[in-house]
């Protein structure tokens, strides 16, 4: 199973949250924002690209399903 396959949505907008939660802290050096920032950053990317197929998907199944019900039934 790739990487991309065990993408977990929920368990990274978990993550997401909790790191801008840790960002919104005022005691955060410096160094430690801009790591989290940018890990925050490509998960936020990851998310986009997850949403992004689930989107693609969506448009073939609606096209899908207006194609398939132009077709006369073969049974009937």
């Amino acid at each position: 199973m790739t990487k991309e396959k065990s993408f977990k949505f929920e368990s990274a907008m978990e993550e997401l949250e909790k790191i801008v939660a840790q960002l919104e802290e005022e005691n955060s050096s410096l160094e430690k924002s801009l790591e989290l920032y940018e890990k925050g950053v490509k998960i936020s990317e990851k998310l986009r690209k997850h949403l992004d197929d689930a989107e693609q998907r969506i448009e073939v199944l609606k096209k899908n399903k207006n194609t398939s019900s132009d077709v006369e039934d073969p049974i009937n």
